[in-house]
């Protein structure tokens, strides 16, 4: 027989290793020697001890036989083989789940807390001049000022009176506040008797301007007056006097007697107490009990005006969003000011009011005589117009100074 037998090795030019079958029989595989495996290779990864890399983290617990994971790959046998490096998709994009979890959660929380604070700050900005902007369109708002030419500082004008509808009342109180430029502040009561020259009417009280001409009038007289220009102007109707301190709680007033006036309904015991509205309006109207009759009751009213003032720039009134509201809603029957001046305005010269006493100080007018007879209007105050002119003039500049007492 001739041919190759397979231990020959062959020697028809094939590789060794293979041999060719014979006519009419089979040919049996013969083994292939081994090569080397690469370095990195399938079998080496799959067959390697497990060990934690950088990218790609290990998922604890062993595989059962057979199965199949994310991440398997198939021979050529159809054999499925596990591999124990799970892919970044089955982890999260290369980070354990617990690890993922974590920082979403924080960054979560980080954003939820950013937008709470942005929210806080938009309404803590927003609120204020949202209120500005309802509280001045509930106020009573008229064309009071002259328009005169600014004379240095800041210069407000309050009075009280009786607001009615249908008409403009005597104004009992006159309050004159104001800020020089060195920061001195000053509070004037002027009393309502005090003759003056109304322009247009001659020399009357000065407490008939308001009721002759209304805020216009009232303005124009005190600039005649003093010299110097209004820049705010404000009454306070003593008719709503009861809501506008219910609105704010309540304001501390003081008395020199026991007080129980049943024309007013005051009832007081001497001394300072904080009282509601229904008290405080009776302080403000009752002059019966007083054998000063109407002369105390415009101290009362001064003392009232001074008392609201402070309490309205006093932080849980000022700071209180809710109590602001209150007080908007209340000044629609008490308050009318000048079309430029709301509430913040009005919260200023409160605080011109209340630091008068410590920094300028709290002065009263020059009298030349307290009793002086008219012919038709009865005893009035009569003054000096040039002691008044320089009196004012001294406000103006911040060189008014509090006359000792000897």
């Amino acid at each position: 027989m001739t041919g190759d037998s397979p231990r020959d090795g062959g020697n028809d030019g094939s590789r060794p290793g293979h041999s060719r079958a014979r006519e009419g029989g089979s040919a049996r595989p013969i083994a292939r020697p081994s090569a080397p495996r690469k370095r990195g290779s399938y079998e080496e990864r799959s067959s390697a001890p497990e060990t934690p890399t950088r990218h790609m983290p290990v998922v604890r617990g062993a595989a059962r036989p057979g199965a199949v994971r994310l991440g398997s790959t198939s021979q050529g046998d159809g054999q499925h083989h596990a591999i124990n490096h799970p892919t970044p998709l089955a982890t999260g994009h290369g980070f354990p789940p617990t690890t993922r979890k974590k920082r979403f959660s924080r960054k979560r929380a980080f954003r939820l807390t950013r937008t709470f604070v942005l929210l806080f700050l938009v309404i803590a900005l927003a609120w204020p001049v949202g209120l500005g902007l309802w509280a001045n369109s509930k106020i009573t708002h008229v064309d009071a000022l002259s328009g005169a030419a600014n004379t240095p500082g800041e210069t407000s004008l309050l009075a009280g009176a009786d607001i009615e509808q249908g008409g403009a009342q005597r104004t009992d109180t006159l309050m004159l506040l104001h800020k020089a430029e060195n920061g001195k502040q000053y509070l004037v009561s002027i009393p309502r008797d005090t003759l003056a020259e109304i322009p247009g009417h001659g020399t009357h009280k000065i407490n008939a301007a308001y009721a002759i001409g209304g805020a216009p009038l009232l303005v124009k007289t005190m600039e005649n007056l003093t010299g110097l220009t209004v820049d705010h102007f404000a009454v306070i109707g003593f008719s709503g006097v009861e809501e506008v301190v219910n609105a704010v709680g309540t304001v501390n007033l003081c008395i020199d007697q026991d007080v129980d006036d049943e024309r007013s309904g005051l009832k007081m015991t001497e001394g300072c107490h904080d009282v509601g509205g229904e008290q405080a309006l009776a302080f403000v109207r009752a002059r019966y009990f007083d054998p000063t009759a109407d002369i105390g009751r415009q101290q009362r009213q001064q003392q009232f005006v001074s008392a609201l003032m402070e309490r309205v720039s006093s932080p849980d009134v000022f700071l209180n969003p809710f109590t602001q509201v209150g007080l908007a809603k209340a000044g629609t029957k008490a308050l009318v000011t000048d079309n430029d001046t709301g509430l913040i305005d009005l919260a200023s010269a409160a605080l011109v009011m209340r630091a008068a006493p410590t920094s300028g100080g709290a002065l009263a007018i020059p009298i030349e005589d307290p009793n002086f007879k008219t012919k038709r209007s009865g005893v009035a105050i009569k003054v000096n117009d040039k002691e008044v002119r320089a009196f004012f003039a001294a406000i103006r500049d911040g060189s008014a100074s509090v006359p000792s007492k000897e």
